[in-house]
């Protein structure tokens, strides 16, 4: 079995700004402890504990309140198990990067960070890390957005009726713009009624203990969110109505700056949304272009949410984390 290394470039403040975060390897270390078994391949404790080092640093530096530690540690290996099940599937799908995609990637991560390649390159070894391992590090980020690419948004098209559908139900709304966050309580698929009572009862708690003021609507977020950006405080940025999933249409333009809203069904589980910022707004016109790129990424996102439980429920998963432990490889 492999063991793969979580290692990135947060202690240098750098954003990837890829879709994922990635597993690198390193060799296993003495009195290393197996704390998942994902089909054939195994994360190492020394994996999770790097990876639980990378997200304290990147919490602590957009000042997200840090839940406890068990609940980062299951927050963490979630995602680890995640990543690996897509890892594999790129390697079952033949898929590749060349030098020049990889090439072409490295200098748009140097740019988004207002340096030329050179510069990347010394900052990233003065930082004790080394170059080649960033560059496979950002190569798996490359081959798991080829997976999804493939599995995911290869079968998403936007008619022009859905154009001017949006067009027309947003009128004067359509150049707002929502700064928002949310909490996901994920229900399996197909739940039965207790299921998704648990599941909304839990929302509603996690709601009453943020507007009670017991707790803060990201450090919730970081410990019990079961959404991809619950390590991010549940931040899912600025997005236009086109860009925000349908079922936030008519909950987030009634919210104001603050509010958390009541739970919101999906089938994957129940949200809490909280709107953090507005902005824009007027008779600004959009273009449809503009307007059929951020639907086709909404419907993309919708869509990667329930694959990605397909993926996970199809996958052999032993998580020993949730067991209390590992056990000695």
């Amino acid at each position: 079995m492999k063991a793969r290394n979580a290692n990135t470039l947060a202690a240098l403040g750098l954003a990837l700004s890829l879709s994922v975060s990635p597993l690198a390897v390193a060799a296993v270390q003495p009195l290393d402890r197996v704390v998942a078994v994902v089909n054939d391949e195994a994360i190492m404790s020394s994996d999770l504990d790097q990876r639980v080092g990378q997200v304290r640093q990147q919490m602590q530096s957009r000042d997200i309140g840090m839940p406890d530690q068990s609940e980062l540690r299951g927050q963490v290996l979630s995602r680890m198990i995640t990543e690996q099940i897509e890892l594999q599937m790129a390697e079952r799908a033949n898929l590749s990067v060349s030098d020049s995609d990889l090439n072409q990637a490295m200098r748009g991560v140097a740019q988004r960070n207002n340096m030329t390649l050179e510069q990347f390159a010394d900052r990233v070894e003065q930082e004790g890390m080394s170059y080649g391992q960033v560059r496979e590090q950002i190569r798996r980020e490359l081959l798991i957005t080829q997976v999804q690419q493939r599995s995911v948004a290869s079968q998403v098209n936007i008619s022009d009726r859905e154009v001017d559908q949006y067009l027309k139900q947003a009128g004067s709304n359509a150049n707002v713009q929502y700064h928002l966050a949310h909490i996901l309580i994920a229900v399996p698929q197909a739940p039965t009624p207790q299921q998704a009572e648990a599941a909304r009862d839990k929302a509603e708690q996690l709601r009453q203990a943020i507007t009670s003021g017991q707790a803060g609507f990201q450090e919730v977020a970081a410990a019990q969110s079961d959404g991809p950006q619950a390590l991010d405080g549940g931040d899912l940025g600025w997005r236009s109505g086109a860009e925000m999933p349908s079922i936030f249409d008519d909950v987030v333009p009634n919210l104001n700056v603050g509010e958390v809203s009541e739970p919101v069904r999906s089938p994957s589980g129940y949200h809490l949304i909280t709107l953090l910022d507005k902005r824009g707004g007027g008779n600004a016109e959009q273009q449809r272009e503009q307007i059929r790129r951020t639907l086709f990424q909404r419907k993309v996102n919708e869509e990667l949410e329930a694959w990605t439980q397909e993926i996970r429920a199809s996958a052999y998963v032993d998580n020993r984390l949730e067991q209390g432990g590992g056990t000695a490889p």
